[in-house]
């Protein structure tokens, strides 16, 4: 029943063969891969105008300048990540680039940086999209937590039943938002030409977070301004995801994947630029538990069918820009699982041929952070750009080194551009670090040092697991030079423990049975069964008091004792016989005592240094 739901849910398992007629047209890649990037204008217009708030109408006049900038630093890196795309055809951007061209540190550096700037997105917008429909429906907004969990779950399932599935599913709500907001952006520039600038008012309300607005207001300084574009500085993560994933677009992959980065590019600095030009050029202004865009749109088309239809985009293109974690967290994880970095079982693909243990381990943390963060996206920001930016420098840095190295066609201008966006990644890192620190980025910067230190562990555990099974000179002969004893705890006598006994008596003629005498004076009676069906004469039965009413610790005291008296030096093979029920739920109607058991036999390192062996024979009961 359980493989009947799961395949329900997810889909029936995919041949590996299939692998390659699942990769994805440019079309179909865009949807997939550049919701994050395009979805920013929704938390990164916010984040601009909380931040300028403070200082009122002077200082929401300087969005557009913000804009300008933030658009030209999207420019460098879009150009940026298309000279590592065609470098790096393979994929594993800023991880594959540093590590190769830099080195192994500062390869891990990138890694960590990327896989937390993920999970960051992930959580953020899906708040972001949960804030959007709160703001349409205010009843909503003390639930923001459960909704934001609903949809991750929703986006979860979708992402696990594969990678064209997924891919179809963010076709609608990238599109639609797409088609919307060019609208909204072409009906607003006729709005203002006719209407003519607005004017704020001289009280702006203030957001429904306390701590954004100080008492008085703030004047409009060169810090204010700088912690504003660190803030606004969000709207360029995600950029690097196509470079990440390039070999799951079709063939020609390069061409493919350059042509949709450039795509995402412009469609991106069109809807960022022309949001924030018409919130300021007709001094949109948004109420206390609004977002900035949600106002914009009142201002444009009233509170009507238009107003949903935009927040109703809105919200399933936040909801969908959490894909773009989906597609690439499990991807670098991967490749990090083949280097040996992380656990293995991220490297492996699931039935559906996408990486399911990383799409778990992304919608794990990402929860994690929605309720740690209770659902808000302002307080989970400051977290935000710092990782991304991170590893937009190192991957930069990384391909200036690879042409400098490399002196191919052309390489002293390729060279120049990367260099150009190392430079200005470099000094936004260092602005956003150094205005975010006290917000929350010192988190980021401590928790990347200490997960370079997990990953360099693990890799220390591979290398050392590789190393104690490497066969050499020293490897032992194999060959059949020994007959075990057996050791079989019972609890009663029945026809799993008659089977159990018969497949002990095969392989050895040394079979001692164990009771662990639970209940007081339970001894005899056991024995008295045992010999009763004559048993006696097939293995010796032991019995051993436990006046604690523990089955494991007299268990395993008892078997050392018998290796003890025990002239031949090995440990005893322990049998246990277990029936297993008919049904999945007749599993809660017994005591499952053989499951720890067996780890703690398993995991339970023998005093003499030698293995001890643990065979499991099922008896299965009929309906």
């Amino acid at each position: 029943m359980i493989n009947h739901v799961r395949h329900l849910l997810l889909g029936s398992p995919l041949p590996s063969a299939d692998v390659g007629h699942n990769r994805l047209d440019k079309v179909r890649a865009l949807a997939a891969l550049s919701p994050d990037a395009l979805a920013s204008v929704a938390y990164a217009n916010q984040e601009i105008y909380l931040g300028l708030l403070v200082a009122g109408a002077a200082g929401l006049m300087q969005s557009f300048t913000l804009a300008l900038v933030i658009t030209a630093l999207l420019g460098v890196l879009a150009l940026s990540y298309m000279q590592t795309i065609a470098a790096y055809p393979s994929g594993g951007g800023s991880y594959t680039v540093a590590r190769e061209n830099l080195g192994e540190l500062p390869g891990l550096v990138a890694a960590a940086a990327l896989m937390m700037d993920y999970v960051l997105n992930a959580a953020v917008s899906l708040t972001a999209g949960v804030a959007a429909l709160a703001s349409a429906f205010p009843a909503l907004w003390p639930h923001r937590i459960g909704l934001s969990l609903a949809l991750l779950l929703l986006i979860t399932l979708v992402n696990l039943r594969g990678l064209r599935e997924a891919g179809t599913a963010m076709v609608v709500p990238v599109y639609l938002f797409l088609g919307v907001y060019l609208g909204m952006i072409a009906w607003g520039i006729g709005v203002a030409l006719v209407q003519g600038p607005g004017v704020f008012p001289a009280v702006i309300p203030p957001p429904a977070e306390p701590a954004v607005m100080p008492g008085a207001l703030a004047p409009v300084t060169l810090f204010l301004l700088l912690r504003t574009f660190a803030s606004g500085a969000t709207a360029l993560t995600g950029v690097e995801a196509i470079s990440n994933a390039v070999p799951i677009f079709k063939d020609p992959v390069t061409v493919n994947a350059r042509r949709t980065m450039a795509a995402m590019a412009v469609l991106m600095g069109i809807l960022f630029l022309g949001t924030i030009g018409l919130t300021q050029y007709l001094a949109v202004v948004a109420g206390p538990e609004e977002t900035i865009l949600s106002a914009l749109v009142r201002r444009l088309f009233g509170s009507g069918v238009v107003y949903l239809l935009v927040q109703l985009a809105t919200l399933l293109v936040l909801i969908v820009a959490a894909n773009t974690s989906y597609t690439d967290f499990p991807r670098v994880v991967s490749l990090m699982a083949r280097d040996g970095f992380v656990p293995r079982q991220l490297r492996a693909l699931g039935d559906r041929l996408v990486f399911s243990n990383g799409i778990l381990l992304l919608a794990g943390l990402a929860g994690l952070l929605i309720v740690v963060f209770g659902g808000d996206t302002h307080a989970l920001i400051p977290l935000f750009a710092v990782g991304a930016f991170l590893a937009f420098t190192l991957s930069q840095s990384g391909m200036v080194l690879h042409w400098w190295r490399e002196r191919g066609p052309g390489w002293r201008a390729k060279l120049l551009m990367n260099g150009a966006g190392a430079l200005a990644t470099g000094v936004a890192l260092l602005v956003i670090g150094a205005s975010k620190f006290a917000g929350g980025a010192w988190l980021i910067i401590l928790l990347i040092p200490l997960l370079v230190l997990l990953f360099r562990a693990i890799r220390r555990h591979y290398a050392e697991v590789g190393r104690q099974l490497r066969l050499d000179d020293d490897a032992p002969p194999a060959g059949c030079t020994r007959h075990p004893r057996i050791v079989m705890p019972v609890a009663g006598v029945h026809r799993g423990v008659i089977e159990a006994l018969n497949y002990a008596c095969s392989i050895s003629d040394d079979v001692i049975a164990v009771y662990v005498e639970m209940e007081p004076d339970s001894a005899g009676a056991m024995r008295a069964r045992w010999e009763a069906h004559g048993l006696d004469r097939v293995a010796r039965l032991v019995t051993v008091p436990s006046p604690y009413r523990s089955l494991i610790g007299p268990f395993l005291d008892c078997i050392d004792r018998l290796d003890e008296e025990s002239p031949d030096g090995w440990p005893a093979t322990v049998l246990i016989p277990e029936f297993v029920p008919a049904r999945w739920w007749h599993f809660l109607l017994h005591n499952q005592s053989a499951l720890p058991l067996k780890w703690a036999l398993i995991y339970r390192r023998h005093r003499h240094g030698k293995a001890r062996a643990v065979i499991d024979v099922p008896f299965y009961l009929k309906e």
